[in-house]
């Protein structure tokens, strides 16, 4: 019988182990042990990325901010209902909401009848064509042309008006101010004939105004047609002011300039800094930027961002990219070069697929970034760079990882910085560039970023056919009120009855007030005629239509195509005209007790 081996032997566990403990081997099992297991956390490793990988969704960055910056941002003290969250896809706020109001004075006749206004580039100024306001000039100069007594010389009625005369003037500008009490009126501009076809009685005249319980820091132009009369004592009335941008002959004509800078903002002095704000119904000029010459541009330094995964993403989400890449050019002072093309979300448009072809200036004001910040089309760049790149040894600094910041670019002398994002998001998203420390040394520079001036004269346009005296209320219902687990209370809180209660309580009888919903069918709120004149955006269809000066317009912009009036351009302007209104009425602080985002999200649950 052969005798019966250890149970522990030097050779293995049990006599037939897989482990070998002699102290020869020792060092090579522990290898391969280690080896094992580090394979085998490496396939846990890649299995869970994959799966992380496959169901992660970005949220939104300007929703969900990285920075105290930006939730300094979005914390606006503006109560609107509209300021967007992560479940309200209405515009965000731009540059120059965040202007002050108060920083635009309100003239004051009694001590001063000429406003401290003075426009930077404004031609106007000091242009014969226009006059600052003095309405104690004008109460004795209208009341002697409407008070002459039957000892003036009598006048032929038959002969056409002269809309220069001064006495014409004085009775236009008087019945313009009587005819707007809501509005405070800051220069007039000269009377031009009407026509064609040629009117002998119809004088053209356009002002600037501000509204009197104007939250938004801007002027406004509209420019109208006066229908005058003359007695046979040679005195003058108005017999009627025309609707809103009738009187075209008064409207400013601009040449489409190729450079420099233009005259549709308004410089506001006596201030601490000198602050520009917008001028909305003055004719647009929003051509791209050229290039004056080769040496020009082979002196010029540039950057670019190129391909990354922020394409058809929401507004919001475009914004919070190209501002940054704004950001870095002007720290690095160098010249931006930008993609003026948008693909628009499908959540904007009507076909409810994503819309590549649109036109950054249909939705912002180009001809204030044109002239604050340094900036060119991407097309002229390119052609330039094709025609003079060799010739003048212009060189290109390619940079492909975000994590190399704005600041280790510094001192790159190469005529163009190129930042090229690759296919996998979110690395490839541009605001990336901004994130860490880079985000304590670039600023966004979202005083340079306004809304069209087209779509806002729009809204202007709504406005003033409400002589910009309404009330206004946002009625959210849509998804939301469909979604009782999240919105209890909403569809009930929003219905006709519930509405009749609680804006009784809040707005008079008989006023005008807009409503801006995403209730599709109007006639749902047709109970509240008995006790308001209500307003709609639909209501104002002829401003966006065939004959409008926006549809013209953007039609020119887009290579004689028509341009939809989409999903954000509504949003835009419907909320632009609430917050016009002289009282605001809210759907999550006014009408309802649920949460604008859902149950307990609201900022006072703890």
């Amino acid at each position: 019988m052969h005798s019966t081996r250890p149970l522990l032997s030097r050779s293995g566990f049990g006599g037939g182990g897989a482990m070998n403990l002699r102290p020869e081997n020792l060092g090579q099992e522990a290898l391969r042990l280690t080896g094992n297991l580090c394979f085998a956390l490496f396939v846990f490793a890649v299995l869970v990325f994959t799966l992380i990988a496959a169901t992660y969704h970005p949220d939104d960055p300007f929703l969900h901010p990285s920075s105290s910056h930006l939730t300094s941002f979005l914390t606006s003290t503006s109560n609107s209902t509209f300021i967007s969250t992560a479940t309200d896809s209405a515009p965000l706020l731009t540059g120059e909401d965040f202007i002050n109001s108060s920083v635009v004075p309100i003239p004051d006749p009694s001590t001063d009848p000429a406003p401290d206004l003075s426009s930077s580039t404004d031609s106007t100024s000091s242009d014969s064509s226009t006059v600052d306001l003095s309405t104690s000039d004008l109460s004795d100069s209208a009341a002697q042309t409407l008070d002459q007594d039957d000892t003036s010389p009598s006048c032929d009625v038959n002969v056409p008006i002269k809309c220069s005369d001064r006495d014409v003037f004085n009775v236009m500008m008087r019945a313009t101010i009587d005819g707007f009490p809501d509005v405070h009126i800051y220069r007039f501009g000269k009377p031009v004939p009407a026509g064609p076809p040629t009117n002998p009685t119809q004088c053209d005249m356009a002002w600037r105004f501000k509204p009197k319980n104007a939250k938004r820091a801007a002027l406004y132009k509209d420019y109208r047609r006066f229908d005058i009369s003359r007695s046979t004592n040679c005195s003058y009335s108005v017999l009627n002011i025309g609707d809103y941008h009738t009187g075209v002959n008064a409207r400013k004509k601009k040449g489409g300039k190729k450079s420099g800078r233009s005259d549709n903002n308004f410089k506001i002095i006596g201030v601490a800094k000198p602050i520009i704000v917008p001028i909305v119904g003055e004719t647009v000029n929003d051509t791209l930027p050229v290039v004056e010459s080769e040496s020009k541009f082979s002196t010029g330094k540039y950057v670019v961002y190129k391909g990354g995964g922020d394409r058809c993403k929401s507004m919001n989400h475009y914004l919070w990219s190209f501002l940054c890449s704004l950001g870095e050019a002007q720290y690095l002072n160098r010249t931006l070069v930008m993609d003026l093309t948008i693909c628009l979300n499908n959540k904007y448009t009507s076909s409810k697929q994503n819309e590549e072809g649109k036109d950054f200036r249909f939705y912002f004001d180009f001809e204030h970034l044109r002239d604050s910040a340094s900036v060119i089309d991407q097309h002229q760049f390119w052609e330039d760079w094709k025609l003079w790149q060799k010739k003048d040894k212009l060189s290109m600094h390619l940079v492909e990882d975000f994590h190399v910041t704005p600041m280790k670019l510094a001192n790159v002398k190469d005529t163009l910085i190129m930042r090229k994002f690759g296919a996998v998001e979110p690395d490839n998203y541009w605001y990336r560039v901004c994130e860490g420390e880079t985000e304590s040394v670039i600023q966004r520079p979202w005083h340079l970023l306004w809304k069209s001036r087209r779509l806002m004269d729009i809204v202007s346009g709504i406005a003033s056919k409400m002589n910009w005296d309404f009330d206004s209320a946002h009625v959210v219902r849509g998804d939301k009120a469909k979604n009782p687990a999240l919105w209890p209370n909403l569809a009930a809180d929003t219905s006709p009855d519930s509405l009749l209660s609680t804006l009784g309580d809040k707005i008079d009888n008989g006023r005008n007030l807009y409503i801006a919903t995403d209730e599709p069918d109007t006639s749902f709120f047709d109970p509240l005629k008995d006790k308001y004149t209500t307003h709609f955006l639909d209501d104002y269809k002829e401003l966006w239509s065939e004959n409008s000066d926006w549809y013209i317009e953007t039609k020119n912009l887009n290579n004689g195509i028509p341009v939809e009036f989409d999903g954000y351009m509504r949003g835009e302007v419907d909320m632009e005209v609430f917050l016009r209104g002289k009282k605001q009425i809210e759907t999550f602080n006014d009408l309802t007790s649920d949460c604008k985002d859902g149950i307990n999200t609201c900022k006072n649950n703890s």
